[in-house]
Order: structure tokens, then C-alpha cells, then sequence
């Protein structure tokens, strides 16, 4: 690898012994740790487990699906990207057939195996009704768990890596405020953020216009929202901190 560092990163959901970006490629590949070599599904919190710490559940699998050069497609952890090419490549001495997933806003490829792709997660963008029925979620009343936030925000942070955009739209309508609500945390905020990014990148490319147009429809769209008081949830263990 040289020196300079790349302006864009090549990460793979393959062994990582032998990969290097291939010579046509404008982006550089990373190398991990011999015991990294094997990327595993990012954990979810759910139950808690020993010591009182969140128990890792599996991701849920995408519904198997064929892509193709040029698909837009939802990676859970990256969101929307876009095919570039599939293709068959020797890897740490084995021939595997990988799908080239390229996100322009982080300037990143991820090369994923089509035999992997299902139970990583990736899956075309959601249909249009798919996408109204995760905005009909962000008309409803906030379900707001009495709870420690650092437990909540794990919650929200896994909702929002699980690419589904109802999950998505969830965290949106929980901690969305309106005028004259109480103003969010910094935290809260940060994770509101990031949840409508998630939301509005695939809004853009259902619309096929540009994010900032995406987020200002979302935007236009929750002002027509009056938020009533929040939901009463099932309350966790521990209690709600002040």
C-alpha cells in the first residue's frame, strides 16, 4: 500500500488475505488481522444477557433476490449503494462470485459474495409501498420505553443498521420533536439524524432526485404530523434515567 492514503476505501465481506483492489480499480483495498479475516454480521442488542449486557441476536436475513449492474441496492450498514459490477474473483485462493457495491457519499466500495448476500442483509430498494407504509409508521404515537437511554440508544442504533426502513421510520417518529416539544438531547439528536439520512437516501433514490430534496420532503411531511403524548411501553428492568 502506499504512503499516501486513499481518498476512498475498498472493504470486504470476503477473506481478507489476498485482497487487494483489483489493478482497474480507482479505489485501495485494506488488509485486516489474521483473526479478522472472516467479517461477521454487525450485533444487534435484544435480550439482556450475562452481566446484564444486551444478548446478540442474528440479523435477519434479506429475502433472496437476483442483482444486477446498475441496481440500487440497501447494504444494512452502509445504506443505499449502487451495483457497479459482479464479477468473478480469486480471493485468498478461491474463485468467488462478488457483487461491487459502490456509496458515493462515503466514496467506499464493499465487495460482497453473491452466495453471502442474502444472509448479510443486502436487498434491493424498498417498493413505493414499502416506503408509504414506513411513512404511515411516522404518523403514529412515539412508544417510548421506560428505560436507561444508553439502553434505548443501542435499540435505535440497531434499528437503524437493520436497513429496514419500517424500524427506520421508527426511530424517526420516536424521537422526532415538534414546535413547542421539549428540544432533543445531543445524543438523541445525533441518532434522529442519522435515521433520517437512512430514510432519505432511499427516498431520493425511489424518487430519483438528490438527498437534500429527499430530507426536505421528509421534513414537509412530518410538519403535517401533530404529536400526541407518547405511547405507554412495557417497561424494562431498569428505570428511565432523569
Amino acid at each position: 500500500m502506499s504512503k499516501a492514503l486513499s481518498s476512498a476505501e475498498t472493504i470486504d465481506e470476503v477473506p481478507m488475505a489476498a485482497a487487494e483492489a483489483p489493478p482497474d480499480s480507482p479505489v485501495e483495498a485494506k488488509k485486516a488481522p489474521a483473526e479478522q479475516q472472516f467479517r461477521s454480521p454487525p450485533k444487534m442488542p435484544g435480550m439482556p444477557g450475562m452481566h446484564g449486557r444486551p444478548q446478540i441476536v442474528p440479523r435477519t436475513p434479506a429475502a433472496k433476490e437476483t442483482f444486477v449492474e446498475g441496481d440500487y441496492v440497501v447494504y444494512p450498514t452502509h445504506g443505499v449503494g449502487k451495483v457497479e459490477r459482479i464479477a468473478t474473483e480469486e480471493i485468498a485462493g478461491h474463485r468467488l462470485e462478488l457483487i461491487h457495491i459502490t456509496f458515493e457519499e462515503n466514496r467506499m466500495t464493499l465487495r460482497v459474495p453473491v452466495s453471502k448476500a442474502r444472509t448479510a442483509g443486502l436487498r434491493k430498494l424498498a417498493t413505493r409501498k414499502q416506503f408509504d407504509d414506513a411513512l404511515a409508521v411516522l404518523r403514529g404515537r412515539a412508544r417510548i420505553k421506560r428505560t436507561m437511554w444508553s439502553r434505548r440508544a443501542q435499540e435505535y442504533e440497531a434499528k437503524i443498521n437493520s436497513g429496514d426502513p419500517l424500524a427506520i421510520a421508527e426511530v424517526v417518529r420516536d424521537l422526532h420533536r415538534n414546535a413547542g416539544q421539549p428540544d432533543q438531547s445531543f445524543s438523541e439528536r445525533q441518532i434522529y439524524e442519522s435515521a433520517m439520512d437512512r430514510l432519505a437516501t432511499e427516498l431520493a433514490a425511489l424518487d430519483q432526485t438528490d438527498k437534500p430534496t429527499a430530507v426536505q420532503k421528509l421534513a414537509d411531511y412530518l410538519k403535517t404530523i401533530v404529536k400526541s403524548a407518547p405511547e405507554p411501553a412495557e417497561a424494562d428492568s431498569e428505570e428511565e434515567d432523569a
